[in-house]
C-alpha cells in the first residue's frame, strides 16, 4: 500500500479540487443558504420553500410537498414538522382518508410568509448582484438547464406538477 506522498501531486492539487462543478455547486448553495438566512432572519430555503408550496396548494398531503420541493420524504418531515412547532403549518385529517393528513399555512404562516417576502427578494438580488443583467439571465438559464437535464438521475427527482392530485394519492 502507498503511503500518501508516494501519489501524484495532483491529486492533492486544491485549486483541481476547487475547479470541479461540483465542489463549485456545493459551495454556491452553502452561500446561497447564508445570505438567504441572513435576509430572512432565521427562515431556511427549505421551511420557505415549504410556505410557497402551501400557499399555492393548500391541503397537500406531505408526500406531495416532498415532490414539489424535490426533496426525500424524511427531510420533508422534519421541515414540515418544525413549522408545524411554530405554528406556521397545521396539519388536519384529509377529507377522502383520515389516515392521511393534508397540510395548509395557519394565519401565521401567511403572515410571516408575506413578511419575509421583501427579505428573499433581496437575498435574490444579491446573489445576482455579482453578473452583469445579461449575466445574470444566462447563470439562470444555465442552471435550469442543468438542473432540468439531470433532474431524473436525482435521489429525489423535483415534480414540477405531481398529478395535479391537490393532497390525493395518484390511483396506481
Amino acid at each position: 500500500m502507498s503511503e500518501p506522498n508516494d501519489l501524484p501531486h495532483d491529486l492533492y492539487d486544491l485549486q483541481t479540487l476547487h475547479e470541479r462543478p461540483g465542489f463549485m455547486i456545493r459551495r454556491a448553495h452553502q452561500i446561497a443558504q447564508s445570505l438567504f438566512l441572513e435576509q430572512t432572519g432565521g427562515i431556511t430555503p427549505t421551511q420557505y420553500g415549504v410556505m410557497c408550496i402551501l400557499e399555492a396548494r393548500p391541503d397537500l398531503d406531505q408526500i406531495g410537498v416532498a415532490k414539489l420541493l424535490g426533496q426525500d420524504r424524511s427531510t420533508a418531515a422534519l421541515v414540515i414538522g418544525k413549522l408545524t412547532d411554530d405554528g406556521l403549518v397545521e396539519r388536519r385529517d384529509a377529507i377522502y382518508d383520515r389516515r392521511c393528513k393534508t397540510l395548509s399555512l395557519t394565519p401565521r404562516g401567511h403572515a410571516v410568509l408575506a413578511q419575509i417576502g421583501e427579505p428573499v427578494r433581496r437575498s435574490h438580488d444579491k446573489l445576482l448582484s455579482v453578473f452583469e443583467p445579461e449575466e445574470a439571465a444566462q447563470f439562470l438559464t444555465l442552471l435550469h438547464k442543468f438542473v432540468s437535464a439531470f433532474n431524473t438521475v436525482s435521489r429525489t427527482p423535483l415534480d414540477i406538477e405531481p398529478s395535479k392530485r391537490n393532497g390525493r394519492r395518484a390511483k396506481s
